[in-house]
């Protein structure tokens, strides 16, 4: 990796500062992130870097501001990701995202890129998107909250619109002989769906009903939406960016590998299941069946969303509050890590303050410890977990930061086994108990050992064919020989 040399950090040091008290030329959420972030202890060779919500779009910097803000966040670990935007001054972002993608590319940095704004909308609101019923007449779908969601096969024009944004930006990035390392989109309410009332909808759709022969029945209706919203997400995003940089790591939130069931509810998702719509029962849980859409994206890497959203919390009955948390958020990343092949990385969208998707929150429903979100941190990266994505609100920026980044950085110690480890463990108890996980690498094992339930003994776990022991030592990694 190229090094600046000692002249320009000089001189660059002399010219800006992190400090907030000398006005710094990027924009506030970029200097929050700064701020509650520490240099690595350990370097993070090859390995990903940490996102985060608040370093992204620092604003319009001059070359020498942004080569000192890239190497100041990758000094911490940290990834700083510009947004690509559609619109009539494009031409005017493009300038200022350039900007920082030669900063990244000078010092051998990945090339980080937002490309949410470009999916937005399939569903524009024309009439023409809408579901059609017997009478001839337009109507929409009005159970997402926001947006007039229509009929998913009235969007098909809409996909060369899309896609021309997204060869905008890479073919201009390809012209100035830059790479895109990471791109990422929180593409969700739009596009085909299958949740809330959008199969009771499209039943009276007479389009709908046209094109899906057996449209009563759900995994009918499941399988086609998803292989529609599929086909969408790789002809208009995954597909442009890969055929000018096949080595691009492009994923979507909440698309992944998985078992064929999803343990998380969306903020704009209904409870109330519409009868017809299977789901694994797990106490007050309803786990959907999920449709495995991953390998019809073209998507290089898998981005699980590991969230406290709001109704887990009483979905489970178990007096440690904690728990209740952990235990849905780890079914997450285990069912991803054990779903997903090792060449592909998992980058985990990650938040600790409650989701509150009600305007009357219960004040029996307690936010997640501190110490239990970071344990869950640590399991994460051990049963699969690459690197994590952290969202959040700006209010919450200084905290969701601190505590990610503290597991992220210290968790650099051990980068060989994050590396080259296999994950040995993907079980999760389905009552406070003991947890363990852990990256097998060699003779050696690197172990994390949590506890929820009484017991300090030693617990045994098996690592392939041998059984070994792990004893109590809680909040700290071991490493055992095999």
């Amino acid at each position: 990796m190229k090094r600046i040399n000692i002249i320009a950090v000089i001189f660059i040091l002399c010219s800006t500062s992190v400090n907030a008290e000398n006005s710094p030329k990027w924009s506030k959420r970029v200097q929050t992130a700064l701020e509650n972030t520490k240099q690595l202890r350990y370097d993070r060779g090859n390995r990903l870097p940490l996102y985060l919500w608040p370093a992204m779009n620092p604003g319009k910097l001059d070359d020498t501001t942004a080569e000192y803000l890239v190497k100041e966040l990758d000094v911490r670990g940290v990834g700083l990701v510009c947004s690509w935007v559609p619109g009539e001054n494009r031409e005017e972002l493009l300038n200022q995202v350039l900007t920082v993608a030669r900063a990244q590319k000078k010092f051998g940095l990945r090339i980080n890129i937002n490309a949410t704004s470009l999916l937005y909308s399939f569903f524009n609101g024309d009439e023409q998107t809408a579901h059609i019923d017997k009478n001839g007449n337009p109507f929409w779908e009005e159970s997402f909250g926001s947006g007039k969601m229509g009929c998913p096969f009235a969007i098909d024009y809409r996909k060369k619109d899309i896609r021309s944004r997204v060869e905008y930006y890479t073919q201009a990035y390809k012209d100035a002989g830059l790479d895109v390392d990471f791109i990422f989109a929180d593409w969700e309410i739009d596009g085909p769906l299958e949740v809330n009332r959008a199969h009771e909808t499209s039943k009276h759709c007479t389009r709908c009903r046209e094109h899906i022969k057996n449209i009563d029945d759900f995994g009918t209706f499941q399988k086609v939406m998803r292989e529609m919203r599929s086909y969408l997400q790789f002809y208009a995003y995954s597909e442009p960016v890969l055929s000018r940089f096949p080595d691009a790591l492009v994923g979507n939130y909440a698309v992944y590998p998985n078992n064929g069931y999803r343990y998380w509810l969306d903020y704009f998702e209904t409870e109330d299941y519409v009868d017809g719509q299977p789901y694994l029962k797990d106490q007050g849980a309803k786990y959907r069946t999920w449709y495995n859409d991953y390998p019809l994206t073209g998507y290089t890497f898998a981005m699980p969303v590991v969230y406290t959203w709001y109704p887990t919390y009483n979905w489970y009955d178990f007096d440690n509050s904690d728990y209740r948390w952990f235990y849905n958020m780890l079914l997450v990343a285990s069912n991803v890590g054990k779903s997903t092949p090792p060449e592909i990385p998992i980058i985990s969208f990650v938040h600790w303050h409650t989701v509150v998707i009600t305007d009357k929150p219960d004040p029996a429903v307690k936010q997640m410890s501190e110490e239990s979100y970071q344990e869950l941190l640590w399991h994460m990266l051990l049963r699969g977990t690459d690197t994590f994505f952290m969202w959040c609100s700006e209010n919450e920026d200084a905290k969701e930061v601190q505590l990610v980044h503290d597991v992220y950085a210290a968790a650099q110690e051990y980068g060989e086994f994050l590396e080259k480890g296999t994950s040995i463990n993907f079980d999760v108890p389905d009552k406070p108990d003991t947890v363990i996980s852990g990256l097998a690498m060699r003779d050696r094992v690197l172990l994390r050992r949590t506890d929820f339930g009484s017991t300090h003994n030693p617990v045994d776990i098996m690592v392939g064919t041998k059984k070994i022991s792990v004893p109590y030592k809680p909040g700290v990694c071991q490493i055992i020989d095999l």
